[in-house]
């Protein structure tokens, strides 16, 4: 952390070539924001003349910078051996007036920004009715509907993390069925069941990567609703077996059954094939080479891509508000519902799916270098199978590196 700060104060401050760009910058947003209204609650309010020696700092430090652009334009070829910005007293104190600048614009940040929300939250949380403004308009029916939106993101975190993990737990089973091959020593049952698990995997990859996840939730969730129906139960009888919730955790774990299948296969096709023939040759059988030697390696291998689906099930679960889920999406159509803001609830919701999946990315990357893998960015579901190969070859195993000196 020390050497990220390290780094990042030099280019932005001690290093010649960004001090006057990078704080420059800093130097505009610290105007912008004194040139903004004053809230209730503004520090500055009883300090004018400080403000607006802040503010005309702020402005000599811009024309400054422009000198030294307008020099460097003009002397470009002799600008380190001519510019006096190069000398060495000259260049100290433009290092203290650019720590000046970020200091400026963090005070003005802090009364117009930090206090002035606190402001409209205060205003906001005393009003009687939704007010008109976009912020405060936000700050209310967050408190008015905290709860139902509390409700949907348990709702969400639940589908996702339940979700994964089941369909992590049958992609193990079906990418067993997946690479199965017929062995010589196979019998004609053997080899049926063989051909048949492998084909039925297949056709399940295919329909569930080619239909959409809303298709799929609404098929399930009637399909179920009807069944439980024709037996005679009355809709308050199955609404208690059959859920809503109940039907978004199946569709989810399917969906992401496929995928991760696809994910394991790559992973598992990514070792050298010279690990399951070294297994063979020590008297391992098929499926005790695949157990023992390739599959360990193989799904490590994957874990990045694998993970990235609980991030993905996140944003994908938005989609089963249709059959009645209450998720985040639903409690924030519920909450538009009641107050008629829809830009204002919406933004919210996007801030938590994105504040949702930025927990989830970081947890993810500390177990994935926790297991000595690198983790991978996230593209999305449609890109996961062509990167897989790359994700899977990443990973090389001591006992792959054994193996291979072993051959030598």
């Amino acid at each position: 952390m020390l050497k990220r700060f390290e780094k990042l104060k030099s280019f932005i401050v001690d290093d010649h070539k960004y001090v006057f760009l990078g704080t420059s910058v800093v130097a505009a947003i610290g105007v912008w924001f004194s040139l903004q209204k004053r809230s209730s609650m503004s520090f500055l309010r009883g300090a004018y003349v400080f403000e607006v020696a802040l503010y005309w700092f702020l402005m000599a430090w811009l024309a400054l910078a422009a000198v030294a652009l307008v020099f460097k334009l003009t002397h470009w070829n002799t600008y380190g051996e001519t510019s006096p910005f190069r000398k060495k007293p000259l260049v100290t104190a433009v290092r203290w007036l650019s720590y000046g600048v970020w200091v400026a614009t963090a005070v003005l940040f802090v009364d117009r920004a930090f206090m002035g929300f606190l402001a409209v939250t205060s205003e906001a949380l005393a009003q009687d009715k939704n007010p008109s403004g976009f912020l405060s308009s936000i700050v209310y029916m967050v408190d008015k509907g905290w709860g139902i939106i509390a409700k949907g993101v348990m709702t969400t975190v639940g589908l996702s993390v339940f979700g994964t993990l089941i369909a992590f737990v049958l992609a193990i089973l079906l990418v067993f069925l997946r690479i199965q091959s017929v062995d010589r020593s196979d019998n004609d049952a053997v080899r049926f069941f063989k051909q048949t698990g492998v084909l039925f995997a297949k056709i399940y990859s295919t329909v569930v990567r080619g239909t959409p996840m809303m298709v799929q939730g609404m098929l399930i969730y009637f399909t179920g609703f009807g069944l439980l129906k024709n037996t005679g139960m009355t809709v308050s009888e199955i609404g208690a077996v059959w859920s809503t919730f109940v039907a978004g955790l199946v569709t989810i774990s399917l969906n992401s059954t496929a995928y991760m299948m696809e994910v394991l296969r790559g992973g598992i096709e990514a070792v050298d094939s010279g690990q399951n023939e070294a297994a063979r040759s020590l008297g391992l059988s098929q499926w005790q080479a695949m157990i023992k030697v390739v599959f360990p390696q193989g799904i490590k291998n994957a874990i990045p891509a694998l993970s990235n689906e609980l991030v993905v099930n996140i944003k994908d679960s938005s989609v089963l508000s249709v059959i009645g889920v209450f998720d985040l999406m639903f409690a924030t159509k519920t909450v538009v519902g009641i107050y008629f803001k829809q830009i204002e609830m919406y933004a919210v919701a996007a801030v938590v799916y994105l504040c949702l999946t930025m927990v989830a990315s970081w947890l993810l990357g500390k177990f994935a270098r926790h297991l000595s893998v690198e983790p991978q960015p996230l593209t999305s579901v449609s890109d996961m199978n062509a990167t897989v190969g790359t994700v899977a070859g990443t990973g090389s195993s001591k006992y792959s590196l054994d193996q291979k000196k072993a051959r030598k």
